[in-house]
């Protein structure tokens, strides 16, 4: 379980006053009392109250997630204040620890695949993972990788680069098939978090197919669809058929 520290300063630096600007001065600050039990209820009055004055603006807590420099909860919470409001803040004291809640069902994370369907003479290319991969190790599969801070055909374009050298504008790419899939042939590290696995088309490319990452491809090859090798992953398996079929759309291991 993740804690949550809600702090509160105990001396804060703020500018000066300016006498002949009065505006400057900084907005009031809501005290609670140091031997007040450690409840939200006395804060959200106060910013209830607030807001029923001030109807135009909305509640928000300053705050922030952990980051690499920060060495302790404490120290996330200064940079969060002094990024988003400026104060420098002397010394900080929990006022209450919450444990969070778990994710509740009906929310949990999913991971976005996205695959390549490559065509030529009637043809699909697919790809021989290592013998040694983690995840469906000898198995034949599309060329794939995992969305990071981009867009699903960003990601694409630059996993087709990456792994087989070839060249794609995203405009070129079509979505055609959509896999929901929970289970992970050759899963060694126990369960998984369920993932969406997107098949693009390219409708056209540039460059030769190349093994540019040998240690999680060892061949690349062109493959008559309604004749698939094997062993070939059986959700890429199901999304061929599914394209190949019209269906946009395959749900795997989940209960019926």
């Amino acid at each position: 379980m993740t804690e949550i520290l809600p702090v509160r300063p105990s001396v804060v630096t703020s500018p000066p006053v300016s006498e002949s600007n009065p505006s400057s001065a900084p907005p009031a600050e809501f005290s609670v009392r140091s031997d007040m039990p450690p409840s939200p209820t006395p804060v959200r009055d106060l910013v209830t109250a607030h807001l029923a004055e001030h109807p135009d603006e909305h509640p928000a807590l300053l705050g922030g997630g952990r980051a690499p420099q920060d060495g302790t909860l404490p120290d996330t919470a200064r940079r969060a204040l002094r990024e988003e409001a400026g104060p420098e803040v002397a010394d900080l004291r929990p006022y209450a620890v919450e444990d969070a809640a778990p994710t509740p069902s009906g929310a949990v994370p999913h991971i976005v695949g996205v695959h390549l369907y490559l065509e030529r003479d009637g043809l699909i290319l697919l790809g021989r993972r290592h013998p040694d991969s983690a995840y469906a190790g000898g198995s034949w599969h599309a060329l794939a990788g995992h969305c990071e801070a981009e867009s699903a055909t960003a990601c694409l374009v630059r996993e087709a680069y990456e792994e087989a050298g070839l060249v794609i504008d995203r405009e070129d790419l079509e979505l055609v098939h959509t896999v929901h899939v929970v289970d992970r042939p050759g899963d060694r590290d126990g369960d998984r978090p369920p993932r969406i696995q997107l098949f693009f088309r390219a409708s056209r490319f540039e460059g030769t197919p190349e093994l540019r990452e040998p240690d999680k491809c060892v061949a690349w090859q062109w493959w008559n669809p309604e004749g698939l090798p094997e062993p070939v992953v059986p959700y890429t398996r199901a999304a061929v058929e599914g394209i190949r079929a019209g269906r946009p759309y395959t749900e795997s291991g989940w209960a019926r």
